[in-house]
């Protein structure tokens, strides 16, 4: 019997499978601590017998990416276009299945125990890296060190530490203990054991995201400075082998590895993926069949929503305006963030701009991928914070020249930071029109870059209003509220709440943490202090509108950690 408190937290794991492709990721949490998935596996060798697991019938699928990746070093990148690829070809110890949840890869088993603290992961014996090495425990030891080594400075060091609750990662990002004192420990080559602060009922959901990813030290060694940069310096254990890639390509291909321990699944006989960051002509590639799938965005959706091939797909990414409260001296004025985000028309963005079925957000977390111990979604309710977070021009003008007074100024004229892809740039220039229209005095200019400079120039401050998104990396409202915790790396406008850290904490590790009734409640008590200062000016929950050829199947869509699987699809 497990002791009552993990069993609340695995019950409220359970109930998150209910809402959400992606949220059903943390339903395998729960499965996963009763069952080592023998029948899993099983069925899957089963599968692999019916076809020759080192040779495809299939074609390449090519598949439009619209912004380059940043980094194919898992323990260092980022982004989901990075992500995606990473995961194309590198097996964690967990994969999503097709509804998201959360089942064995490179793990044959694991064993949790009674206290939910500590996790015995058994390694597949015919897992292997391209170059002929065995998949071990030492590769999961040696890419975690990494992660919270504050030399390599990982800005997702806090999955292991915040997140994850391994033991001693706080500590060896903070630098008071050395890396070898991470709470990870390689038994022997095919078991792993892995020991926590407290139980994280979402924890084997983590291990599908890339910052959990193993890395081969040897390999990783003899790179020097040039691991991850093109196809002779990265290794797959995955499904795809990079056989064409170099930093800011614009185009990227894999081929299945035919030596990959379940090959028998892949149908694919490669990945071509083609960075095109133009939606016209991105859409005319795939009317040339150039493209199998493809974005389109605003008037295009017109054009294609009658096809076949169309598809509107929850994307799970939250778009908002994040202020930098600490620098420009006029946003630190409560009433004129009340006035910006009151002034936006964000149902005007999603009808007549996007057209691609995203949804107007008033919420710091967005819809549709997490539910609590009830099973209800955590922002169903779009109202709750309507006397902060609404589109009232007379409202707006009201806030607005409140601030203006106790500025003791007039005008104002703030600058927008934004990405240099076609959806931002069209959203850009409808926020800057609306708020110009509403706020008398104001002044909106634009500046477009493209999203890595874009991202640093946020992370560093150097920005005024900037225009960016955020994607969950696990099925829990804490994947957004923890972005705002005092000194967080995405923590854009440099905000520190006392309270909010104090709120947040407790639901990490304190009592909270133990009820999932309580901790639900809790997490939307520090949604409410963000949503009150107005730290964050919310716009829409993106869905992506595609273009998906009839002849392809299989492909599988997630809001969670990895939007887009391959492993499944197939091209006829």
């Amino acid at each position: 019997m497990k002791k009552k408190f993990l069993s609340v937290m695995l019950a409220s794991a359970l109930a998150l499978s209910m809402i959400g492709c992606g949220s059903s990721a943390v339903s395998g949490v729960s499965e996963q601590k009763d069952t080592t998935a023998e029948e899993t596996d099983s069925a899957q060798a089963e599968e692999t017998t019916t076809a020759d697991a080192g040779e495809s019938s299939g074609e390449d699928l090519n598949v439009m990416l619209e912004t380059p990746v940043e980094s194919l070093d898992p323990q260092q990148a980022t982004d989901g276009t990075s992500f995606e690829v990473i995961a194309d070809y590198t097996d964690g110890l967990m994969q999503m299945d097709a509804d998201g949840q959360a089942v064995n890869a490179i793990a044959e088993s694991v064993d949790v125990s009674e206290d939910g603290l500590t996790y015995t992961f058994h390694l597949r014996e015919d897992a292997n890296w391209s170059n002929g090495e065995p998949v071990t425990a030492a590769d999961f030891v040696f890419a975690w060190q990494r992660a919270v080594d504050p030399e390599v400075a990982s800005e997702y060091s806090y999955m292991l530490s915040d997140i994850g609750q391994i033991v001693n990662a706080q500590d060896i990002i903070d630098g008071t203990k050395d890396k070898s004192e991470l709470g990870v420990t390689a038994v022997d080559d095919k078991t792993l054991e892995v020991k926590l602060n407290v139980p994280v009922s979402y924890f084997l959901s983590l291990m599908y995201f890339p910052t959990f990813y193993p890395v081969n030290q040897a390999f990783f060694e003899s790179c020097a400075d040039t691991f991850a940069t093109s196809p002779e310096t990265t290794l797959s254990n995955g499904a795809f082998v990079l056989d064409d890639y170099q930093p800011a390509a614009t185009t990227i291909h894999l081929t299945k590895n035919p030596d990959y321990y379940d090959a028998g699944r892949v149908k694919l006989a490669g990945l071509n993926y083609q960075v095109i960051q133009d939606s016209q002509q991105a859409l005319m590639s795939y009317q040339s069949g150039d493209l199998d799938t493809t974005l389109v965005n605003g008037e295009q959706v017109d054009q294609v929503k009658d096809d076949p091939a169309f598809k509107a797909i929850g994307a799970g990414y939250l778009w908002y305006i994040s202020p930098n409260i600490q620098e420009v001296k006029e946003l630190q004025n409560v009433n004129i963030r009340y006035a910006i985000t009151m002034a936006l028309n964000r149902e005007a963005i999603t009808t007549d701009v996007l057209k691609d079925g995203s949804a107007p957000t008033y919420t710091a977390v967005p819809m549709d991928f997490a539910a609590g111990p009830d099973g209800s979604d955590f922002s169903a309710d779009q109202e709750k914070f309507k006397e902060v977070c609404r589109y009232d021009v007379d409202a707006a003008v009201e806030y607005w020249n409140k601030g203006l007074e106790e500025l003791g100024v007039t005008e104002v004229t703030i600058t927008m930071i934004h990405d240099a892809d076609d959806a931002p740039i069209k959203v850009a220039q409808v926020v800057k029109e609306q708020l110009e229209t509403t706020l008398p005095g104001l002044t909106v200019e634009l500046q477009q870059m493209p999203k890595k400079e874009r991202v640093q120039r946020m992370q560093e401050g150097e920005f005024e209003l900037g225009l960016t998104r955020w994607g969950p990396d696990y099925a829990d409202p804490m994947t957004y509220l923890g972005m705002w915790v005092t000194n967080n790396a995405n923590n854009y406008g440099f905000w520190s709440n006392a309270e909010y850290d104090s709120i947040i904490a407790d639901c990490t590790t304190g009592e909270t943490a133990m009820d999932a009734t309580a901790r639900w409640s809790a997490l939307y008590d520090a949604e409410q202090i963000v949503m009150d200062e107005a730290v964050i000016f919310p716009l829409y929950t993106q869905c992506n509108a595609e273009l998906i050829s009839t002849s392809v199947s299989g492909i599988e869509f997630h809001p969670v950690a990895l939007n887009r699987v391959y492993k499944n699809a197939e091209k006829k």
